[in-house]
């Protein structure tokens, strides 16, 4: 980062490490998953079609985070497991969560259409997640024997439910009948009224999907005696099983012993409200500024994969205003953000009561929904370019107690933005002449702005201040109040546009100009 005086704001971000020997399991859900099931018209009660690309995405997200041994999910939920020794992002729980359910937005919106080819995505969708933190191996077996109970239970209602409406009843009359019901009654219910065993039912729909590591045998060549020579090979592979959290099903599957230990009994009676003990529920501080931090992961490479323009891609950085956009559009309770390079911060409002203040909601959600809207918008923006993979971004939360210190964060944002982009544009400037990289970073180490100012009239840039100011000075995302419409009734409340500039937040012209950003 670069230094300025600002950067005492830092001392404001809280560590939220999971510490050993605590198990790490992130659980992500759809949120909002009835609307968006009706609004792309989901079989009920189970689609298999949108359970499969769950699976994918589950699927995916073990084969780009090596760390993630085990997952099981139903319906619009999946459950992550990390090995007992990882130290993913230094266990850092909103680093863990935010990467996890971005990467899984990231590829849900990117493989829609391999499962839904007749059906358009319309809206984005986002999901939330939490850190689950286990304190043993028993912890998580619980853990798992209480979602796949859950798993069961919910299949069992919906698929009453279902039933019933198919059979004419309105869903307030067939709530009305199931109100009450223990599970003996749902199987009678079942089989007399609608000739269904529950059993016969797929396995997918009772017993919800696990994806785990396995190795494969593979032959990788042949002897001069025709001796086949073979190669274990790490791959991933999707089962169903009636009892996960048995000791049966888990020691077959070596990788789980391994990474995780065994289990030494079977689980009897499952005690959900021993297991809720263990859900990391950190609530941020009230009457506190909440800026949510979002940054591209791994992006250097990404950007040279899809060949941005160095030092600054104008279409880049407009997709991700648009993003930043969109999250205005969709959250009232932001108010602000600034965004530079593969970065964005949300400011949501000092009394925001949003997610009950949890942290891990908030970030997870916001972040997701970014996520989204990023793969959405790709084309708009690069209707030349394949996304040649799903893009992740990674988000935490900080509180800030007092409007001053709020603008400070943001300038020292709109610093950073500046020195850095200074700098780059030297850099790819000595690139462009002939330099290598690192000859490029010897040249550059040490100097100063003025030094970089006359570097840059050696290119022909004789005025930094020239060049575009999205560049120098980022982007400010913020709602612009207009009038209203002139035949709008009396005492009619102004509407409200989603607006992107590029100029000076540090001043305070900026905030007496827009007064009501910040109350």
């Amino acid at each position: 980062m670069a230094n300025s005086k600002y950067e005492y704001v830092k001392s404001f971000e809280v560590e939220d490490e999971i510490m050993f020997p605590n198990l790490i399991v992130v659980r992500i859900g759809d949120r909002h998953f009835q609307r968006f099931s009706e609004v792309h018209e989901f079989e009920k009660p189970n689609d298999e079609k949108a359970l499969k690309l769950m699976s994918l995405c589950a699927t995916l997200v073990l084969q780009e985070y090596p760390d993630i041994v085990f997952s099981f999910g139903f319906s619009d939920e999946y459950s992550f497991v990390f090995k007992q020794t990882t130290k993913f992002y230094q266990r850092r729980a909103s680093k863990v969560v935010s990467i996890i359910v971005s990467f899984f937005t990231s590829v849900y919106v990117t493989k829609w259409k391999e499962f839904f080819p007749e059906k358009e995505l319309k809206y984005p969708p986002s999901f939330h997640a939490r850190p689950i933190v286990c304190a043993s191996l028993e912890v998580l077996q619980e853990y798992l024997a209480w979602r796949q109970q859950h798993c069961h239970i919910t299949n069992q209602y919906n698929t009453c439910l279902w039933e019933l409406v198919k059979s004419g009843k309105t869903e307030k009359e067939a709530l009305e009948i199931l109100k009450g019901t223990q599970k003996q009654e749902r199987n009678e219910l079942l089989f007399q009224h609608f000739g269904i065993n529950y059993r016969t039912l797929p396995q997918m729909f009772r017993q919800g999907s696990c994806v785990l590591r396995t190795e494969v045998e593979d032959i990788v060549k042949y002897s001069e005696n025709g001796t086949p020579i073979k190669r274990m090979r790490r791959d991933k592979t999707t089962v169903h099983s009636k009892n996960i959290a048995g000791r049966s099903f888990w020691n077959e599957h070596q990788s789980l012993l391994k990474e995780l230990g065994g289990f030494t009994k079977d689980v009897g009676k499952i005690n959900s409200d021993y297991i809720r003990s263990f859900l990391f529920e950190s609530k941020l501080m009230a009457s506190t500024w909440i800026v949510i931090r979002i940054d591209g992961c791994h992006f250097h490479r990404f950007s040279e994969v899809h060949d941005f323009e160095k030092p600054n891609d104008e279409q880049a950085l407009n997709l991700m205003n648009s993003c930043a956009v969109a999250v205005l559009q969709e959250f009232a309770d932001v108010v602000f953000s600034y965004g530079v390079s593969d970065e964005y911060s949300f400011v949501l409002k000092k009394d925001s009561q949003f997610c009950q203040r949890k942290a891990s909601n908030i970030v997870s959600i916001m972040v997701s929904f970014f996520t989204s809207m990023y793969v959405m918008n790709w084309k708009a923006f690069f209707p030349q370019k394949e996304l040649k993979y799903c893009p992740a971004f990674d988000g935490r939360a900080v509180c800030y107690p007092s409007t001053e210190i709020l603008r400070d964060y943001l300038a020292w944002r709109q610093v950073d933005c500046h020195i850095n982009n200074q700098y780059n544009t030297c850099f790819w400037m000595l690139v462009k002449s002939g330099k290598s990289k690192s000859e490029a970073q010897r040249t550059l180490k040490g100097t100063q702005a003025q030094e970089k100012k006359e570097m840059l009239a050696w290119f022909g840039i004789d005025d930094y201040n020239a060049l575009p100011v999205m560049f120098r000075q980022g982007s400010s995302v913020f709602r612009d109040g207009m009038a209203p419409n002139e035949n709008g009734a009396a005492g009619e409340k102004p509407c409200y546009k989603v607006i992107v500039e590029h100029c000076n937040i540090i001043e305070q012209s900026f905030w007496e100009e827009h007064p009501g950003i910040l109350g």
